[in-house]
């Protein structure tokens, strides 16, 4: 018997074995499972109301909340494809993402309609606004706002037997670092095959039990808009777990609501970490009930692992993976039969780790061949698994580029040892080529992070007569904290190369980051390159 693969699925069930069990916990409101899949289901009906046929994209821009988890459920049950907005993007992009996606629907808070406005007229395939909160004043929206639109609507589920798993059900954008931005096509079997390896990853794992399981509570730290949320909006309902959600990260309010409803477990970047632990707030909380917490999104330290696990009193590990991919790839929890002790425990749980079920992980040469695995060859890691995406939505050559030879190439630079952990080193555009010598950037800001002074630092290339180009180290210190430029060069030269050590240190009081907190050398990097387009005398 074949039974299509979608995570329509997810939440049937859930409604079906905890309709009682609190589902969703949004600032004072709390819905159950059987609340939770009825308004679902009622915006799947208003949604086929207003119009939407199979296939069309429906647009939201809104920070976490339960009116987008809900989008999760009932977009792909009225046959449509979920589209979430990043809300940190301009008018431009956001106007860029909706044209190119040729979006139907949006769905938009309050405080996005001056954004909203900016691009709306410029943007001729949106046929219909709503308002997701407060009360549509503005006459090109409808004067039912969502709240208004679900009471009135009459709840509508498909027949999952007709539903297509191959079919497109979410459409990811990604940043457009180096280029235009992508449209990610996850399809219904990527997102429910995804989901469960994940449970399966953490079910194997006594450390990372608690991240999937009926008792779990998760609080949605990683916007829903970024990289199908991790996959939490998936994972947690089907397991019937209770998602925690807060509209923005603040150290503040995750402690307040860790406390408030007992959260086991959250998923972090590197700098909503180092906000946390080093957040004056944080001993005024009892976080007593923290068990694990993920990090990933970017490279994490041996340090940042231990400072969490020793100020937030739970388990931390790792993980990667890209929004091609559904997203997750890897988990670094020590693996049944080693032995990681001490700083050695640390090191392991910040590595990128090894390959969850379900997915197949080489690094590779130039040459297509695997590198060696000894922790020390670098190559480029490409993934095949049946969370890897469809395609690109309308650029098959850059599809065909990246799923050459039935692998996805993610343009990371990693090692891979013995026991299969992957290294990750860098991405392709961030390794620093100096006189012929390649340099991690990565491995330079992990020896920076270890330095007691030190709350957040990157590495990119700057300009070099000499050399080509050289490490330059972009420093925030810790607050009431001190440290020169020249007691944070010895220290990294005590721990590396010389070589691979930067040439100068500047100072800032704080380092841009993107809308999910990563820091964005990109823009660092354009400043000193254009410095140096004129002549040298």
């Amino acid at each position: 018997m074949n039974i299509p693969l979608t995570p329509i699925r997810f939440l049937r069930y859930a409604r079906e074995q905890f309709p009682n069990r609190t589902g969703v916990v949004c600032g004072a409101e709390r819905f159950t499972y059987a609340q939770f899949a009825g308004r679902a289901a009622r915006l799947a009906g208003a949604l086929i109301a207003a119009g939407a046929t199979r296939g069309d994209r429906v647009a939201f821009l809104s920070t976490n909340c339960h009116r987008l988890l809900e989008a999760y459920y009932g977009v792909p049950e009225a046959g449509c494809v979920l589209l979430p907005l990043n809300i940190r993007l301009s008018a431009h992009e956001l106007g860029f993402v909706l044209n190119d996606a040729q979006a139907k629907l949006l769905f938009l808070e309050q405080q996005f309609l001056p954004l909203v406005e900016a691009f709306r007229q410029a943007v001729p395939s949106i046929e219909t606004f709503f308002v997701l909160d407060g009360q549509p004043r503005a006459s090109w929206l409808v004067t039912q706002n969502y709240e208004d639109l679900l009471a009135t609507s009459a709840p509508f589920q498909c027949d999952f037997m007709e539903v297509d798993e191959d079919s497109l059900t979410e459409l990811f954008y990604t940043s457009g670092t180096s280029d235009r931005p992508k449209g990610v096509m996850l399809t219904h079997r990527n997102v429910y095959l995804h989901a469960l390896s994940i449970i399966a990853a953490h079910q194997t794992n006594p450390t990372t039990m608690g991240l999937s399981s009926f008792d779990s509570v998760t609080l949605h730290t990683i916007p829903l808009f970024h990289a199908n949320g991790w996959g939490a909006a998936h994972t947690i309902t089907l397991v019937g777990g209770t998602h925690v959600m807060i509209h923005h990260f603040n150290p503040v309010e995750v402690f307040r609501l860790i406390e408030r409803e007992r959260v086991r477990t959250c998923c972090l970047v590197p700098t909503m970490a180092t906000a946390l632990i080093h957040s004056p707030e944080r001993h005024k909380f009892d976080l007593s009930s923290l068990q694990a917490i993920n990090i990933g999104g970017a490279a994490s330290s041996p340090t940042l692992v231990r400072e969490v696990e020793e100020k937030l009193g739970c388990a931390c590990f790792s993980g990667y993976g890209l929004t091609e991919t559904s997203p997750a790839l890897t988990i670094s929890p020590m693996k049944p039969g080693l032995s990681w002790q001490g700083e050695k425990r640390y090191a392991g749980a910040a590595m990128t780790g090894f390959a969850i079920p379900g997915v197949e992980l080489r690094v590779v040469d130039a040459n297509g061949n695997d590198v060696l695995h000894d922790g020390t060859t670098i190559g480029e890691v490409v993934a095949r698994g049946d969370v890897v995406m469809e395609g690109y939505w309308g650029q098959p050559e850059a599809t065909h580029a990246a799923l050459q030879g039935g692998w996805f190439h993610t343009g990371d630079v990693a090692t891979i040892d013995q026991d299969n952990y992957v290294q990750i080193v860098d991405r392709k555009k961030d390794i620093i080529v100096s006189g012929g010598e390649n340099i991690s950037s990565l491995e330079v800001e992990k020896a920076l992070a270890a330095h007691p002074s030190v709350y957040e630092a990157i590495v990119i290339p700057v300009p070099d007569q000499k050399w080509g180009e050289v490490p330059k180290a972009l420093v925030v210190l810790k607050p009431g904290s001190q440290a020169t430029e020249t007691e944070l060069l010895e220290f990294c030269r005590s721990r590396l190369s010389h070589y691979k050590c930067p040439h100068s240190i500047e100072f800032f009081d704080s380092l841009p980051k993107t809308g999910t907190g990563k820091l964005l050398k990109r823009d660092l990097r354009k400043k000193y390159w254009t410095a140096q387009k004129s002549p040298v005398s």
